[in-house]
């Protein structure tokens, strides 16, 4: 742990923010990581917490897209910079070739979609019409998933993770992504989620020490 990181001490998300940048010593870009325990039972389907945010200011990587669709729209996946198009990903996918980081469909090619829903399901990556992947509108789902657009799910501990850009981005970016991020993630709060809500958010770089945030500054 770094020396100059107090491991009781709690921080704002500007302070978390500035510590980051400030104690970051690798070798490498790293990426701001967040973890937020939320008061629920994922096991339960009205405590299911999950959506997609685009973040402001990016996330700093190239983010590669697949699109599922016919023929007559694979030229417009291509032009809104898709980088594998068309039935045949079906196929990759089946042979383990998942060369990608998110997975677009059209509402037509769902059915051939789920012969590969248990291979993208675990991995996050199965297309969701409430998540604006499953869509007859290619060109923006492109283009919302290309310009840093985050998608979240609590795991089986009631723990959201997500990277939220890159250590080297300005402080007033990554606070502007953090803020974004949190308040999407109080927006999802599902139905049964009872008693306390947010219970810990920490903050880090990829390899750095853990801020833990002061929820009583989160607004």
């Amino acid at each position: 742990m770094d020396k100059n990181i107090e491991e009781k001490k709690l921080y704002t998300l500007a302070d978390a923010i500035k510590s980051i940048k400030g104690s970051s010593a690798a070798k490498f870009d790293e990426t701001l990581e967040i973890a937020i325990n939320l008061g629920v039972d994922p096991k339960h389907s009205d405590q299911m917490v999950r959506g997609v945010v685009a973040l402001p200011a990016g996330l700093g990587k190239e983010v590669r897209v697949a699109v599922i669709c016919k023929d007559e729209k694979q030229e417009e996946a291509t032009k809104a910079g898709a980088d594998i198009v068309g039935s045949e990903v079906i196929e990759e996918i089946k042979s383990g070739n998942i060369a990608f980081d998110v997975c677009i469909a059209t509402p037509d090619m769902m059915g051939m979609v789920g012969q590969v829903a248990r291979i993208l399901g675990p991995k996050g990556l199965m297309p969701n019409p409430k998540l604006g992947t499953v869509t007859a509108d290619i060109t923006n789902a492109v283009k919302n998933a290309k310009s840093g657009q985050v998608e979240y799910r609590v795991e089986k501990a009631g723990i959201v993770h997500a990277g939220l850009g890159k250590v080297s981005f300005s402080e007033k970016d990554l606070l502007a992504n953090v803020e974004t991020f949190v308040n999407s993630v109080v927006k999802a709060k599902p139905s049964g989620a009872k008693g306390t809500y947010l219970k810990k958010i920490s903050m880090s770089s990829t390899m750095g020490s853990s801020h833990k945030i002061d929820l009583s500054t989160i607004s």
